[in-house]
């Protein structure tokens, strides 16, 4: 019965996730790096950076999470 609650849990995370994926496929990060350091003085510029997730990879997750979320509700019955 455990390991069907935990492959539920899991399908339904991965529903999610696909979900969110699809909804926000781009999404900025930031980093900030010392680029000069003259005694106690730092000088530091902060990068942008762009991530871009695939949709082919938000409805894998889609598609996997559905298959797992019915393996467990077919299990329970």
């Amino acid at each position: 019965m455990e390991r069907t609650n935990g492959l539920l849990i899991i399908g339904l995370l991965l529903i999610a996730a696909g979900i969110i994926g699809f909804a926000i496929p781009v999404f900025t990060t930031q980093k900030t790096d010392t680029v000069a350091s003259i005694g106690g003085l730092n000088i530091q510029a902060t990068v942008d950076t762009s991530h871009h997730i695939p949709q082919f990879l938000s409805g894998g997750a889609v598609v996997l999470g559905l298959v797992m979320a019915a393996g467990a509700l077919m299990r329970k019955r």
